[in-house]
């Protein structure tokens, strides 16, 4: 059996790292973490870490040597499009080094992400229904996670103390390059009127949810993602959502039933920079569908699901929960769980008048099988959420089993649509040109 040499670069905001490194060190498996900010370095003091102060450009030199000095077998990081990982990533494929990249799951909550080679456009897990259905026809029922409480200050607070550290002390990393869609001076000001507001408009978002079901109101759900979202920027063909919203009441204007309405959820971390309610309003008004037009901010997610008539959004993972609730799905970006047989396949256009209803035996499927390969029960802030995950993933990574069960495709199987739809897909990307 080859040893195994892992290199971690950017990790979660928290202390996944540390119990990463305590379970490899258990396994007497060598680990190299790098920082490349004074942030990854403040959650990581004392790792052993090595700082890279150097520019991005010069990054996949240095990576070079790092592989080699240190035997490299396999490369872990939080974010798979973050700068230096994709660098980390195309080099790799050409050494064949195995990457593993995670995030927070799929499914959720008590779940984290973890999968071979990539996420969203790069994912290598299956679309194909047949193939899911065959994978996880042997496998065990999974077991129900956590639960694994946390406060919503640490998460907030780690989330600060990540983003504004180099900010305030850029000099002792000069050249690390952030990859943030808004500076987070704006990105955090910003949020506090709307943090403010939050009992408020939560309650009135109960209220608006109530009436719809009492009502028995015909309406379409339409979770609203983050601007700065990798899943907006990297995996979908919109350079800003205010493009999704106009392509959604061009379609909704001509081609739905009159009595049906537009809910829009906003998402619950949403910064307040773009202002979506006004730019909401703006669009539904020269569609003249003000009238049909509802925003929300907060209520029971689940609950406006169920008593809807489908869902439609770039790529949430809203579109898993609202899956399993039986609703029919309409993704109009890459998502991992856009499957025939799943999500409604056709257009638009069709979809306001005859949504495909989700096949629950599908779903139940997919998820079993994700639990299985690409989805590990635990937290990134509770305990022994932690302790649990990262137990899991270094038993995955060391015994081959991310990705296993067959759900590993040598060509990521959503590229070809990315392409088509008009995805980025930066140039010097390994499958550019593949």
């Amino acid at each position: 059996m080859t040893a195994r040499s892992i290199l971690i670069l950017q990790s979660h905001p928290s202390g996944f790292c540390r119990s990463l490194l305590k379970e490899f060190e258990g396994e007497d498996v060598a680990c190299k973490v790098v920082n490349f900010s004074l942030s990854d370095w403040y959650f990581r003091f004392g790792t052993g870490a090595v700082n890279y102060f150097g520019r991005l450009k010069k990054w996949q030199d240095k990576l070079e040597t790092l592989i080699v000095e240190n035997d490299i077998t396999d490369i872990i990081y939080y974010a798979d499009r973050r700068p230096y990982h994709r660098v980390a990533h195309d080099v790799a494929m050409r050494r064949g080094i195995n990457t593993f990249a995670y995030e927070f799951g799929y499914m959720r909550p008590d779940w984290i992400t973890l999968e071979r080679g990539g996420m969203g456009v790069y994912s290598h897990y299956p679309n194909d229904p047949l193939q899911i259905r065959s994978s996880a026809a042997d496998l065990p029922e999974l077991e129900a996670p956590g639960p694994f409480p946390h406060s919503f200050l640490e998460e907030a607070v780690n989330e600060v103390i990540c983003n504004l550290i180099p900010v305030f002390f850029p000099y002792l990393f000069p050249f690390y390059q952030r990859d943030r869609y808004y500076h987070p001076f704006r990105d955090y000001f910003s949020y506090i009127p709307r943090l403010i507001r939050q009992k408020r408009l939560a309650k009135e978002a109960d209220e608006t949810i109530s009436a719809l079901v009492r009502d028995k109101t015909e309406y379409f759900v339409v979770p609203m993602q983050m601007q700065g979202d990798y899943q907006i920027r990297h995996h979908s063909r919109y350079k800003h959502l205010s493009s999704f919203i106009r392509e959604l009441y061009s379609s909704f204007s001509a081609n739905s039933d009159a009595g049906s309405k537009l809910v829009f959820k906003l998402h619950p971390f949403d910064n307040n920079v773009e202002k979506w309610p006004k730019v909401i309003r703006q669009i539904a008004e020269e569609f003249r569908c003000l009238d049909r037009t509802l925003i929300i901010d907060g209520g029971d997610l689940n609950l406006l699901l169920r008593h809807s008539r489908g869902c439609v959004l770039v790529n949430s993972t809203v579109g898993m929960e609202a899956l399993k609730t039986g609703v029919p799905v309409k993704p109009m970006g890459i998502a991992i769980y856009d499957i025939a047989g799943l999500t409604d396949q056709g257009t638009l256009d069709n979809f306001w008048e005859d949504p495909l209803q989700p096949d629950s035996e599908l779903y139940h499927d997919l998820e079993k099988l994700m639990g299985h390969t690409i989805q590990i029960h635990g937290s990134f802030y509770n305990l022994e959420g932690r302790r649990i995950a990262a137990k899991e993933f270094v038993k995955r990574i060391l015994e081959d089993r991310v990705n296993g069960h067959g759900t590993f495709v040598e060509v990521p199987p959503r590229l070809a649509t990315a392409k088509a739809a008009g995805v980025p897909i930066p140039a010097d990307c390994y499958w550019s040109d593949k």
